[in-house]
């Protein structure tokens, strides 16, 4: 990263922490509402030990660290809350993207060292739809966390990849974005967010999530459509169709 992209970077990873501090602070009852959730969804048990994870991971970057994608999940699962581990995309799904990047050393992408790992929300839940149980059951102080946390995330993540300028963005998590789903909120913000920014907006993408193979599947799927198409090409192709379905039109 260069100096600028350096600073804009810090910024953002100080002012997320700081986050993390306050939202934990406003629903103390959240680790119970999140317990609750997972036994009414029958989620075998598991140690509940962060309730809102920050991603460590973002501590080991460095300014040396060349910066080519940006990656946003749905939220922290059972692994990523687990405090010996408090980093995102590290469970089953994680190692499903780390392993796409590995296949294909043409893209001169490392999962680990050339990616920023965010979601769209740091709360966690055992399954992202455990999310809506958490806000209902806990309601009005519950849900006013998540939806501003999906709303603060999306902002400052949206200013962050403006800032870095020369990088692209992947949403991955593509049936929770549509119409009246989970993510609407964060979706809503997202692109309000590039309304002055239209070049920075021609690099954000929008895929499948990479947990049960989704994302590999429905690459696959598309490669098969179009054979002749190198792998980058494909990868841009099926990302800004599936943007354009769930956001109807690009900005302009």
């Amino acid at each position: 990263m260069n100096i600028i992209q350096w600073k804009a970077f810090c910024e953002f990873r100080s002012a997320f922490k700081q986050k993390i501090l306050e939202w934990n602070e406003l629903v103390p009852d959240l680790p119970d509402l999140q317990k609750k959730a997972a036994e009414l969804a029958k989620t075998p048990e598991y140690p509940f030990e962060n309730p809102i994870v920050y991603n460590t991971d973002l501590d080991k970057l460095t300014a040396e660290d060349d910066i080519k994608l940006i990656v946003i999940g749905d939220n922290p699962g059972k692994d990523e809350q687990l405090t010996k581990n408090q980093r995102y995309l590290c469970g089953q799904a994680g190692k499903l993207g780390e392993g796409f990047f590995k296949k294909h050393e043409e893209l001169g992408i490392d999962f680990r060292r050339n990616v920023i790992i965010l979601n769209k929300t740091p709360v966690h839940s055992a399954k992202t739809l455990q999310l809506k149980k958490i806000m209902e059951l806990g309601g009005k102080p519950a849900a006013d966390l998540i939806l501003e946390s999906e709303r603060w995330m999306a902002r400052e993540t949206a200013r962050l990849h403006q800032k870095l300028g020369n990088t692209d963005l992947w949403l991955v998590g593509y049936s929770e974005l549509k119409e009246g789903h989970f993510s609407e909120p964060y979706r809503e913000a997202f692109k309000a967010a590039y309304t002055n920014a239209p070049e920075q907006w021609n690099k954000v993408y929008v895929y499948q999530h990479f947990s049960m193979n989704r994302f590999s599947i429905d690459l696959n799927e598309f490669s098969k459509q179009n054979p002749a198409l190198p792998l980058k090409e494909q990868l841009s192709a099926l990302g800004l169709r599936h943007k354009n379905e769930i956001f109807s039109i690009c900005l302009q």
